[in-house]
């Protein structure tokens, strides 16, 4: 690109700490608001693991002036949708309204996140609905081998310990533990409020400053370890119709300057279709129905990882595949048509995602949680479009010229049947 449109994102920050961004869009009729906090379970001890998560949930059990059944029927009401999510270091309590009911939308983000009650009957009920989540993800052989990667990953960290927590943590957790939590992790300075799309800046500062005026404190940061990766073998038999399969390496914090020729050689590798690893293993050899790569980044650490579903007597073959194409990346980079087409993929995926209010409202508190500042699509393209083909060769040589990865393999297969040696496992 080669000049940038002029920004619509304001920022305020307010006395307290609490920052506020928006992105007003003219021709949208719908907003999506955020209040976002700079917490998740990389932030917990051993003992509260699944804590952040847990209190997600409750938050929608009920406040001060609504029951649970209130906070879902308001939104809903308006043909809104209500929602939150929890991860390694951020937590969002989320909702997309029709512009002219933003307020309504306000009200009730706000009554949850300030007013909760945490009644006991409902820490009981979402107790047991949380424990049937854990077992579901058990259940879900491409989320368990998700877990059990990162388990061994990242061992001994707080990376490694699932986001939901465990039988034992999520039991063991009472109320004052969410009390307590929520006063010393849910303070300003780790909140950002950032709405996108129909919506005035100086309404919601004002919405802002009224409601949380009376928050105040600092959060005391939480010891952010380096995490050591972990390049292992490890086999959980399990009686599956395929095995699950995830290969990774050492990857790049989210916040590495050199993270776009990352994107670049992720997307050739393992995105879409037309990635070298969809055309190897499933176009040309039908070894796998699915395989993908992909960056998984946090504030300091960061891994590459290749998932694959497939037979138990094509294991050693794909693992070869992926290794054979980690070493031509190393040896040969991209050439100059791949490099484009990653390229264009990459900007064009971006653009197309900022017809999504959810999107481009996500975009302004992560900039802001990890950068402290926007970072506008069009700077984003000319980053893409800067990456040469020596940066991609030095990267793959940054994360593949260890020549050695880590591997959790999860369905019907023993270790002794897999080779590890003989694939460079």
């Amino acid at each position: 690109m080669s000049s940038r449109r002029e920004s619509t994102v304001r920022r305020t920050v307010l006395p307290n700490g609490i920052r506020v961004l928006t992105e007003p869009i003219a021709q949208f009729r719908s907003v999506t608001l955020g209040i976002w906090v700079h917490n998740g379970s990389r932030f917990e001890t051993a003992a509260q693991n699944g804590i952040s998560h847990f209190l997600e949930h409750l938050l929608f059990k009920g406040t001060e002036r609504r029951s649970a059944k209130e906070i879902a029927e308001e939104i809903e009401a308006l043909g809104g949708v209500l929602n939150a999510f929890t991860g390694r270091e951020v937590t969002c309590y989320h909702a997309k309204v029709l512009g002219e009911h933003l307020p309504i939308a306000f009200d009730v983000l706000s009554d949850i996140f300030l007013h909760s009650t945490f009644p006991e009957d409902e820490i009981e009920r979402e107790r047991s609905v949380i424990l049937a989540e854990i077992a579901e993800v058990e259940d879900s052989p491409d989320q368990h081998v998700q877990v059990l990667f990162d388990e061994h990953f990242w061992a001994r960290d707080a990376l490694a310990r699932p986001i939901c927590g465990t039988n034992e943590t999520v039991s063991a957790l009472r109320r004052s533990d969410f009390i307590e939590f929520v006063k010393e992790r849910y303070r300003p300075d780790r909140v950002v409020v950032a709405a996108a799309g129909d919506v005035d800046h100086d309404w919601l500062v004002e919405q802002v400053e009224r409601q949380f005026s009376a928050q105040n404190g600092v959060t005391t940061a939480a010891a952010e370890s380096q995490p050591t990766p972990h390049l292992q073998l490890r086999v959980h038999t399990k009686e599956l119709e395929q095995v699950q399969m995830l290969l990774g390496v050492p990857g790049l914090s989210a916040v590495d300057q050199t993270r776009y020729a990352a994107y670049v050689l992720n997307t050739a590798l393992g995105e879409g279709m037309s990635s070298r690893l969809f055309q190897e293993v499933r176009e040309r050899r039908g070894k796998a129905y699915s395989i993908y790569s992909y960056l998984d980044s946090f504030s300091n650490a960061g891994s590459l990882a290749v998932y694959a579903a497939l037979g138990a007597d094509a294991v050693g073959e794909v693992i070869e595949v992926v290794r054979e194409e980690f070493a031509k990346l190393e040896r040969e980079g991209l050439p100059a048509a791949e490099l484009e087409s990653a390229k264009n993929q990459i900007k064009g995926g971006m653009l197309l995602s900022l017809e999504s209010t959810a999107a481009r409202m996500r975009r302004l508190a992560i900039n802001e949680l990890y950068f402290g500042r926007h970072i506008e699509p069009d700077e984003v393209a000319e980053e893409i479009s800067a990456v040469t083909g020596d940066d991609v060769l030095a990267m793959a040589g940054r994360l593949f010229g260890e020549g050695k990865v880590a591997a959790t393999l999860l369905g019907n297969l023993s270790e002794s049947s897999v080779d590890g040696a003989s694939l460079g496992l």
